[in-house]
């Protein structure tokens, strides 16, 4: 305990003051409200310190979430010069074992960034996806990692047919190939719109109902210059209007939908929206009905 050690002699705790009469007052434990106290008592006077520093850890090991001891900690280690490879090595067994700490992240991106070197985050963020392939805050601080220190071509996309070979239901991972593809602000080459359509083709025949890459499909044609009857093709071969019984996918038959209106070709926008209101998700007829009434309009 902090009040039985001879090197906090001199700090005088500042305990939390919630009133007089504190209308819900939380149940800390003995242990965190002392280590509190002492460490605010060093936040009122800016204490940048060696012993501010293990307080922080000693104060993050019994609340990770503690956003405010986190930014302290980070004044602490800049006023320190201290060693921000042992810090990452501090943040991969917190990440470990608090996979969903958006925190943790956070103060990751910190101290990457004023490190200014990348080495073994990759890594790393791949055992992370092997507890949990679909970590948002993984996921964000990759797509940070990658656009911070220029890593589109390291990989990234290799990596990605991994996971997607993996689970080709992986919605992060498709998203997360978007931004790779898209996300540089230059136009994208030829055959690297190819790569990725014959790509969707071969996710699209292993589960035609996933909805992921055909949402992708989507937006490279919002993206690129894709030939309508490239995407057609493909629709109609899972949503064969003319013969509904051999039909495999709804997000086929959503997709022909649009390009039929956008072709202008009403009368078969009109035939698959009325086979997604009625047959093939009833669910949302309200929603499919809307659509058919607004390419009409």
């Amino acid at each position: 305990m902090y009040s039985q050690d001879p090197d906090w002699d001199d700090v005088v705790p500042l305990p939390q003051d919630d009133g007089d009469h504190p209308l819900a007052q939380i149940n800390y434990s003995e242990e965190y409200a002392e280590a509190m106290a002492y460490l605010r008592a060093l936040m009122a006077k800016d204490e940048l310190s060696e012993r501010a520093l293990k307080i922080t850890e000693h104060v993050i090991d019994l609340n990770p979430a503690h956003y405010t001891v986190w930014l302290y900690r980070v004044k602490c280690l800049a006023a320190l010069e201290a060693d921000l490879k042992k810090e990452l090595q501090f943040l991969n067994m917190k990440a470990l074992k608090h996979e969903k700490n958006y925190q943790i992240w956070h103060h990751r991106q910190l101290v990457v960034n004023r490190l200014g070197d990348p080495t073994g985050e990759q890594e790393f963020i791949k055992e992370m996806f092997e507890k949990d392939s679909k970590n948002y805050h993984v996921w964000s601080y990759r797509q940070w990692l990658v656009k911070r220190f220029d890593l589109w071509e390291k990989g990234e996309i290799e990596y990605l047919n991994t996971l997607l070979e993996d689970d080709v239901r992986n919605n992060s991972a498709w998203n997360h190939r978007f931004f790779i593809v898209f996300s540089r602000g230059t136009p994208v080459p030829e055959d690297v719109i190819e790569r990725e359509i014959n790509f969707v083709e071969e996710s699209v025949f292993l589960a035609p109902q996933n909805p992921s890459p055909w949402n992708y499909l989507r937006g490279l044609m919002n993206r690129c210059n894709i030939p309508s009857d490239r995407v057609k093709k493909l629709c109609q071969h899972y949503a064969p209007l003319d013969n509904p019984a051999r039909i495999k996918s709804s997000h086929a038959l959503d997709l022909l939908a649009e390009i039929m209106a956008m072709e202008e070709n009403g009368k078969e926008s009109a035939k698959a929206f009325d086979l997604l209101a009625t047959t093939f998700d009833p669910v949302r007829a309200p929603f499919w009905n809307y659509r058919k009434a607004s390419i009409a309009a």
